[in-house]
């Protein structure tokens, strides 16, 4: 398994678009910023066929220390849910050919569930 960086993606994008490293790091920075500030704000993001972003409160606990076996009082937090999409459950499958991949164009108009829905068992899946 590889480490990929931003600056990798940052030149694979511009390599691809022909725009220079610099706008495509400034538009791939912003994105991030915009997804960060959202979830800030209690919004959820969803990406149809990636997935969605969804801010999830844990709240207030007590807990044990597993050493001393004392109380220890956790505070409320809140952290990011990411439910993975459609595509890319499909995509990162160990046994995903992408030859055989007929999904070249991702219509926002599909009859697809949308990666907020529940998951259809295997046998009903397209």
């Amino acid at each position: 398994m590889l480490t990929i960086t931003k600056r990798e993606l940052v030149q694979r994008i511009a390599e691809r678009t022909g725009v220079q490293q610099i706008n495509a790091k400034d538009v791939i920075q912003r994105f991030l910023d915009e997804i960060i500030n959202e979830l800030a704000k209690g919004n959820r993001l969803e990406f149809r066929d990636f997935g969605v972003f969804e801010p999830k409160s844990k709240a207030h606990r007590v807990a044990r220390n597993p050493r001393t076996g004392a109380k220890v009082e956790v505070p409320e937090k809140t952290t990011v849910k990411f439910k993975v999409g459609r595509l890319m459950k499909k995509k990162i499958q160990k046994d995903y050919d992408p030859s055989k991949d007929t999904e070249t164009d991702l219509d926002e108009d599909s009859e697809d569930e949308p990666a907020s829905g529940g998951a259809r068992p295997p046998s009903v899946q397209k």
